[in-house]
């Protein structure tokens, strides 16, 4: 049937046997999956970011993680959908996660492949707490050798920060970066077992947050959160420049960029405003927000305008008349309602 396939659409083996996985994973297991395919809110490739994520559960994870894909599906980007199926699998199936976590972390190693023109490329397959800390820190330096030389660009400067430290044998001890994990109390504690998130990453399993919490080099700050909603509490400020306490709270609430696709953690982007404070926009978490510098500067070109929604959410107006709407996700689900049991008069 794969030949059959690669033939009929005229595609490698491989590409068939994926089409096929595929196709027989929304038919068997995902029906949700696949009714937004058949509605046009998902294509075949984000279709099958869900697939290769529940490849390794048992049918009934699948049709958890299935049906809380149901409504986080559409007008979503690929990435944004991995990241929601991959936190979905580590809360319906946290023994099942840990134990691939850990036989893929024992997979862990380097690979060197030569390109053309005297280039190669060496990279590393790592947990992603340790990809996440080494990239932080070769990027810290790397911005502040970018601001002393201009002959080099930003990603010039990180492969020479990367060449220098690997080729280094006079031991000046292991940097340190500053990662972002964001966990609730409660599973931080122990006392429940949803995922964290890696800034930059996505979710992470609650066993691996609390082993980066206990470690004696970790430092810890408290994020307060409305339990109804998830999202960090109001702060505010009336100068133009953002205070130092407000950049905390719109990193952690943001944690990526918030322009819908762009996944740069908001730890390397800038903190401006929606409504430019030319325009009387206020220096406030309602209408400042993190991005990468692209896309701020993206609001400014012609055609583009951005406003916003309160608590750093905004609605994108693109020079065609397209708009599109963008919000922070919560820190935590929200807390449901409760029931009212009031008799009705």
């Amino acid at each position: 049937m794969t030949e059959e396939v690669a033939l009929r659409f005229s595609v490698s083996r491989n590409q068939a046997a994926l089409l096929l996985e595929v196709s027989c994973a929304l038919v068997s297991r995902l029906p949700n999956t696949l009714a937004a395919l058949d509605k046009g809110d998902i294509d075949l490739f984000k279709a099958s970011k869900v697939s290769q994520l529940t490849r390794e559960v048992s049918d009934e994870v699948a049709a958890q993680v299935d049906a809380f894909m149901a409504k986080r599906l559409a007008a979503r980007d690929p990435a944004a959908i991995r990241g929601s199926v991959s936190y979905a699998v580590e809360k319906y199936d946290p023994d099942g996660f840990r134990e691939r976590a850990e036989k893929k972390r024992e997979r862990r190693h380097i690979s060197l492949e030569h390109e053309d023109e005297t280039m190669s490329t060496l990279s590393g397959f790592l947990p992603s707490e340790l990809a996440s800390s080494i990239y932080a820190s070769i990027s810290r330096i790397a911005r502040t050798r970018r601001a002393q030389d201009k002959t080099r660009t930003l990603d010039q400067h990180r492969a020479d920060v990367f060449a220098e430290r690997l080729l280094a044998e006079d031991g000046h001890g292991k940097p340190r970066a500053h990662i972002h994990v964001y966990v609730d109390f409660l599973t931080l504690t122990g006392a429940r077992n949803d995922p964290a998130t890696l800034a930059g990453y996505g979710p992470i399993p609650d066993w691996l947050v609390r082993e980066i919490a206990s470690d004696p080099g970790s430092t810890w700050s408290r994020l307060i959160t409305d339990p109804a909603t998830g999202q960090i509490l109001e702060a505010g400020a009336g100068t133009y420049r953002p205070p130092a306490s407000l950049a905390r709270l719109i990193r952690a609430r943001d944690r990526e960029c918030t322009h819908p696709g762009c996944h740069r953690p908001a730890e390397f982007s800038e903190i401006d405003h929606i409504t430019t404070w030319a325009r009387d926009g206020k220096t406030d978490h309602h209408n400042c927000h993190g991005a990468c510098k692209t896309h701020n500067l993206l609001k400014e070109e012609p055609g583009w305008t951005a406003a916003p929604t309160g608590n750093g959410g905004m609605t994108i107006t693109t020079p065609t008349g397209h708009t599109y709407h963008a919000t922070p996700e919560p820190l935590h689900e929200p807390r449901p309602e409760p029931e009212d049991d009031t008799p009705p008069f």
